[in-house]
């Protein structure tokens, strides 16, 4: 199992990327405003978004719908008729101390015109990416499918000239199957091991230095035991040398995530803004994801709601 995390984070972990988003994009424009708009979006940088709470708006309705051809189509809730998606997608996070607009795809694509978004990571980054790019697209029909450098999925924007895509890298370093061998720290019966090479980065996302203006990394769901069983452990490898003494998943994330910051702050430009994105808590109930779990949640958890799984 992987690490739970409190639920009074949830807000904050669905909030962050569309908020940074924002400010980045209004960053980027600030030099074109008014003084008075500028006042303003100073007044909202050092406003607190993460402290609010969620509030249903019976007239919320989602910017896109089921034709979007970036869903995949068993992730698209519309199209499949999931139950009570109207009651779901009537909620909007209300900041405490300052309001919070919604996400304009045509201003948002406007400031980011002439640079592109790069997604690294797990599905949670997948994720959040297909409703981003459907979101995106009322402001440009005209997108298409983009998969190139490595990219698992993505979209072009033609009418500004913004690429927004996503580069599958679930544990961000390297991994490959390895038969089973002696001396490389698996345990007995094991039936092989991935070995992890934490100073190098997954292929997927090995080759985008340079590319993307903003990048948005993520990790945490692969590392468990559901994903990786003591007959399938990961062994963890540095400049080509299996690390002594073995570590164990936890520890070998550490030093996953300390030689990625290495890599970025080596090869990736400096004005390349980055931001990294926390792990969501589990939803599942009457079992996991793969073991025939649900997701019956229709409202958000409550601040001090136990999650259950």
């Amino acid at each position: 199992m992987s690490p739970k995390l409190p639920s009074h984070l949830l807000p904050w972990l669905i909030v962050l990327t569309f908020a940074s988003f924002y400010f980045f994009s209004s960053f980027l424009s600030l030099h074109s405003f008014s003084s008075s708009t500028t006042s303003q979006l100073l007044a909202i940088s050092k406003c607190n978004l993460f402290t609010g709470h969620w509030v249903s708006d019976p007239d919320r309705t989602p910017l896109y719908d089921q034709t979007c051809p970036f869903h995949r189509n068993a992730w698209n809730c519309l199209r499949n008729e999931r139950q009570n998606m109207s009651f779901i997608n009537s909620w909007k996070w209300v900041p405490r101390d300052c309001h919070l607009n919604r996400i304009d795809p045509f201003r948002f694509l406007g400031r980011m015109r002439n640079r592109n978004i790069g997604f690294v990571g797990d599905s949670l980054n997948e994720n959040f990416l297909a409703s981003f790019l459907c979101t995106l697209r009322v402001a440009d029909e005209g997108a298409k499918k983009w998969k190139k450098k490595g990219a698992w999925r993505g979209a072009y924007f033609p009418k500004f000239n913004v690429t927004v895509a996503y580069h599958r890298a679930v544990l961000l370093s390297r991994y490959q199957w390895q038969p089973k061998q002696a001396k490389a720290g698996i345990q007995d019966g094991a039936e092989g091991f991935y070995r992890v090479d934490v100073d190098i980065p997954a292929n997927d996302w090995a080759k985008i230095a340079g590319f993307y203006d903003v990048l948005v990394f993520n990790t945490g769901h692969w590392w468990n035991n559901d994903k990786f069983p003591e007959e399938k452990p990961l062994v963890f490898y540095k400049a080509g040398q299996a690390i002594v003494p073995p570590l164990g998943m936890l520890d070998g994330l550490k030093v996953v995530l300390a030689n990625t910051i290495t890599y970025i702050q080596k090869e990736f430009p400096r004005n390349t803004l980055k931001f990294w994105r926390l792990q969501s808590p589990r939803h599942f109930y009457g079992g996991d994801w793969n073991q025939n779990g649900s997701c019956l949640f229709n409202r958000p958890l409550e601040e001090n709601e136990e999650q259950r799984s």
